[in-house]
């Protein structure tokens, strides 16, 4: 069972960035092979949404406010540990996700940037692609956005 964290960036313990951190890290620069700046000043900017089995965070996104990334409040660095996939945890992150922005914000439009590869995951929770693909630190994005 995944058990879920909200938290400002100021709220985090130095344990919990770690995790955050070098999921982050593991994911999207090493298995990715995709060399990049993580720290890219947005977490200061952002909620972070925390999954955890036990002691292992299993996985997060991280929930950015508006006018920081797009006019609208997005989601991004969305993430599940190797570790735990094929246990539907990317679904209920993205779920818990939108839930956690409605709570926050109400019902408003989301936009995300998503690798172009995962479209059908994100119009299974309403997105619709708005443009062409776009290259990002080497892999095709494409901008959606869930109204």
């Amino acid at each position: 069972m995944i058990q879920w964290q909200l938290k400002l960036f100021n709220d985090l313990s130095p344990t919990e960035l770690y995790a955050i951190l070098r999921l982050r890290g593991e994911i999207f620069i090493v298995e990715q092979n995709c060399p990049y700046l993580d720290t890219d000043g947005k977490d200061f900017h952002s909620h972070h949404l925390l999954g955890y089995v036990g002691e292992d965070l299993a996985a997060y996104s991280r929930l950015v406010f508006p006018d920081i990334s797009y006019d609208e409040v997005s989601i991004g660095r969305v993430v599940t540990s190797a570790k735990y996939r094929r246990k539907e945890f990317g679904k209920l992150l993205m779920q818990k996700s939108v839930e956690e922005i409605e709570r926050i914000y109400g019902k408003v439009p989301i936009r995300i940037g998503s690798q172009a590869y995962l479209k059908k995951f994100y119009e299974g929770f309403g997105f619709v692609d708005l443009n062409e693909p776009y290259m990002e630190d080497g892999i095709p994005h494409l901008i959606m956005l869930q109204s």
